[in-house]
């Protein structure tokens, strides 16, 4: 009579017991309230889009745009991840076409120069698309298309220092130069949009 009762102790405590544990967390996850990605996204881009709205005003800027890294697919055999990016966020004055649709699913070697100097300087400086002694890092095409006079691109980057995206400011209507406290502010911004879109 002991050992049967010894066996039944032993198969509540061993088997029942992990199973009612299991069944328990089940019920308990299920009924955590999951968070609304929806929602959150909206949020986030509310937020993000705010922003460069009043970067466009601050600098009187004629585009403003935001573009992500992304993956886009595999490589074939390898398996391995392409990167791409795509423009996520753009907001443009009045008269300035936008970009957004022609920025998606990019793949990143397509414009390596530009962004290995992002990745390494975190900053592209074209006041004047036509001077030929300033460097254009292979963008000089894409200014023609989009009829810009001149860029200024930053590095948005995550607090340990990883590359996740770009922030654009282009002038269509007039050559800008922006002086080095506007770059530097500038570069703040993107540092801080490098956050808003982590929490994402």
């Amino acid at each position: 009579m002991a050992s049967f009762t010894a066996i039944t102790i032993a198969f509540i405590t061993g088997v029942i017991g992990p199973i009612l544990i299991i069944i328990i967390k089940n019920r308990l996850d299920r009924a955590k309230v999951k968070p609304d990605m929806v929602a959150d996204a909206l949020r986030i881009g509310e937020l993000v889009s705010s922003r460069i709205d009043h970067i466009r005003e601050d600098f009187k800027a004629d585009r403003v745009w935001i573009s992500q890294f992304h993956n886009g697919g595999h490589f074939y055999p390898t398996g391995k991840s392409i990167a791409k990016f795509s423009v996520i966020y753009e907001t443009v004055s009045a008269n300035t076409a936008s970009i957004q649709s022609n920025f998606q699913n990019i793949p990143v070697n397509l414009f390596t120069k530009s962004m290995n100097r992002l990745l390494e300087e975190n900053t592209i400086e074209i006041p004047d698309y036509k001077d030929e002694t300033i460097p254009t890092y292979g963008l000089k095409y894409i200014a023609e298309e989009s009829n810009c006079k001149s860029s200024y691109l930053f590095a948005i980057k995550t607090i340990d220092d990883k590359f996740i995206g770009v922030l654009g400011i282009d002038y269509t209507k007039r050559k800008t130069r922006l002086d080095i406290e506007s770059i530097n502010h500038l570069a703040i911004h993107a540092s801080s949009l490098g956050g808003a879109l982590m929490s994402h």
